[in-house]
């Protein structure tokens, strides 16, 4: 019988079922393929209750409930007033409703929770104002203010919104980071300059309500949202929402006292940014990337580059995500998502591979 070539024989194996065994003249067998650096392990849908709900926020409070806070409206702008809402759950799995924060005639945004150094709970929103006597979702913006709100019996109770001081009209405190008793917010707003850019500093506050002492980060881009965090070495670390043609982000570092800055072209796209440290020492962030389509995203950044390791469930308008570290590389992600029709509120929890 003539020699039968090696793919003739793989054919007919297949063919005949014969059960094919490894010689020297196989191929070698196939190389383990590695393991993901990330992996989505549960996604559950945590709120859908108002026509519209988004812009999440997300911390694990000292008595270990979690909080997750976002905004419930008729639609993403302008719609009608929305308000905050803060839920509550000890597993991640079961929410309850543990307040509603309104204020009339104002519509309330895209609420941003964290701890102050006294250990209250504080929520920095926005406050936007509209034409027309009666909110009708065709209305036009007028003005807003950013608002800020406190709670001390783990987010049951707050304070009315008040008008943070120190930052103008028009100019949006989006978030605020505490570090050694002193609070960071990324201000944005109403450019000055005629060209369209959005202007852009780091405010700085000791009791979340009266800010200044602003930081020019002299970022070399026009965007607006932007979260700062800190490394060991008090390094600050901005994530900043760039918005030219690509729409990539840009990553800025700085040392204390923060008046040099080394900014980078992230290479993606990090829109409603956001950004943890991990326990390792590795940046994770999150936030909505284009690829083609819009989509929410978790994966490494370092000091030039994002790096997308998961895209969770999610489509049309989504993003804004809340980032906790529940343990050891374990990422629980809250954010907002319309792929499944309607605008509505999941969680994720993401395992980070380890490491080198």
């Amino acid at each position: 019988m003539a020699k039968m070539g090696h793919v003739a024989y793989l054919v007919a194996a297949f063919l005949t079922g014969v059960s094919l065994s490894t010689s020297a003249a196989d191929p070698a067998p196939a190389v383990p393929l590695p393991k993901p650096l990330a992996k989505v392990e549960s996604v559950v849908k945590v709120w859908d209750q108002a026509k519209h709900n988004a812009f999440t926020g997300l911390i694990r409070h000292t008595d270990g409930a979690w909080l997750c806070t976002f905004r419930e409206g008729s639609a993403h702008i302008p719609g009608l007033d929305g308000t905050i809402r803060v839920i509550a759950s000890k597993d991640g799995e079961k929410w309850e409703s543990r307040a509603v924060l309104a204020e009339k005639g104002v519509d309330l945004r895209d609420s941003k929770i964290c701890h102050t150094p006294d250990g209250r709970l504080m929520l920095v929103m926005g406050g936007s104002y509209y034409d027309g006597a009666e909110p009708t979702p065709d209305r036009k913006r007028t003005g807003m203010h950013t608002r800020v709100a406190f709670s001390s019996d783990g987010g049951a109770t707050w304070t009315p919104p008040a008008k943070v001081e120190g930052v103008p009209d028009n100019v949006w405190l989006w978030r605020v980071t505490w570090h050694k008793g002193v609070g960071y917010g990324t201000v944005y707003g109403i450019a000055r300059d005629g060209k369209g850019n959005r202007e852009f500093a780091v405010y700085r506050t000791t009791d979340g309500v009266k800010y200044g002492d602003p930081i020019d980060t002299k970022v070399p881009a026009s965007g607006g949202e932007a979260t700062v965090r800190f490394a060991p070495d008090d390094t600050m670390h901005i994530l900043f929402r760039g918005e030219g043609k690509t729409r990539n982000a840009f990553v800025g570092t700085s040392k204390a006292p923060y008046a040099d800055w080394n900014w980078k072209d992230a290479g993606r796209a990090a829109q409603g940014p956001n950004f943890i440290r991990l326990a390792d020492g590795r940046w994770v962030y999150a936030g909505r990337d284009f690829d083609p389509k819009a989509k929410t995203v978790v994966g490494l950044m370092t000091a030039e580059s994002l790096t997308p390791l998961v895209t969770l469930p999610s489509g049309g308008d989504t993003s804004y995500p809340g980032l906790v570290e529940a343990e050891p590389n374990l990422v629980w992600v809250s954010y907002y998502s319309s792929h499944e029709g309607k605008s509505a509120i999941y969680l994720a929890k993401v395992r980070i591979a380890k490491g080198n």
